[in-house]
C-alpha cells in the first residue's frame, strides 16, 4: 500500500496501492502524493508495467502528470493505462489536457498506451490476474469504479455503504476486501465506519479499511473485527 489516507491526507498519503503478480507490477490510482509515495518505497515510474484508475478526483488522478511527463522524457516510453471508457475522454479533456498538451502531443493516446476496459466484464491485465470494473455510487453525476481481482479480492474506490453489494461478493467467493472508510458520522460520499460496523462479525473479518483520516490511530480498537490496512505494508492476497 504505498498510501492509504483520504484525499486530505497529510500524514498517511493518498489512497494508492501497487499489486504485484509473477514480476507484474500494476499501480492502482495514481493520486497527487503518489510520486512521492512511489519513491518512498524504492520504486520509480519505469519500474511499473501499467496503472488502473478508478475515478476522476485528485487524490486518484492527480499523480498522471508527473508519470506520463517522467516516462516520455526521461525513460522515453508510452505507460500502459487500464481505465473504464466512459472516462477515458473526461480524464483528458477535464484533467489531463491543460497540463499535458504541448505541440504535437494533444491526446491521452499520445502520452499513454490507453486499454479500455467495459464495465462488468472480466479484463486480463496480465496473465494470471483479470479484473472485474463494478460501479459504485460515490459523487451523484461522477462515474467511479471498484474493483473485483480474480473473483477473490474487491478493492473499493470511493463509494458510498453498500451492504447488499458486500453481502453478494462474500456470497460468491470474495475472501478479501479492501475497502475505503471515513471514520466519522455520517459517510456522505463515503462508507463511514460505523455503517461497515452494521455488516455480521463474517464479513467484517474479511475487511481491511483504507482511505481513512489521519487520526487513524484514535479508532485502534474500535473497529469490530476489521482491521486497517498500513501504508508501505505488504499485504499477500489469496
Amino acid at each position: 500500500m504505498l498510501g492509504t489516507g483520504n484525499a486530505f491526507a497529510k500524514k498517511y498519503a493518498n489512497n494508492n496501492a501497487l499489486i504485484e503478480m509473477d514480476g507484474f507490477k500494476l499501480l492502482v490510482d495514481c493520486g497527487i502524493t503518489l510520486p512521492r509515495s512511489l519513491h518512498d518505497a524504492g520504486y520509480s515510474f519505469d519500474d511499473l508495467d501499467a496503472v488502473l484508475i478508478s475515478h476522476m478526483h485528485g487524490d486518484h488522478v492527480g499523480g498522471l502528470e508527473e508519470y506520463a511527463f517522467q516516462m516520455m522524457f526521461r525513460y522515453g516510453k508510452k505507460p500502459v493505462l487500464f481505465i473504464a471508457d466512459t472516462l477515458v475522454e473526461p480524464l483528458w479533456e477535464q484533467t489531463l489536457r491543460g497540463g499535458l498538451t504541448q505541440d504535437p502531443l494533444n491526446s491521452l493516446a499520445d502520452f499513454f498506451d490507453v486499454r479500455p476496459i467495459q464495465e462488468g466484464e472480466i479484463y486480463e491485465l496480465h496473465p494470471g490476474l483479470n479484473v472485474k470494473l463494478i460501479r459504485t455510487e460515490h459523487i451523484e453525476g461522477k462515474l467511479s469504479y471498484s474493483f473485483l481481482f480474480n473473483n477473490t479480492f474487491f478493492y473499493s474506490a470511493d463509494m458510498k455503504f453498500n451492504g447488499a453489494l458486500l453481502h453478494s461478493l462474500i456470497a460468491e467467493g470474495v475472501t478479501t476486501i479492501f475497502h475505503d472508510c471515513q471514520l466519522i458520522t455520517p459517510g456522505v460520499v463515503h462508507a463511514c465506519l460505523d455503517e461497515l460496523l452494521t455488516l455480521p462479525e463474517e464479513i467484517q473479518e474479511k475487511i481491511w479499511l483504507m482511505h481513512y483520516n489521519d487520526n487513524m490511530e484514535e479508532y485502534t480498537g474500535h473497529t469490530g473485527k476489521m482491521r486497517f490496512v498500513q501504508q508501505l505494508a505488504i499485504y499477500p492476497i489469496p
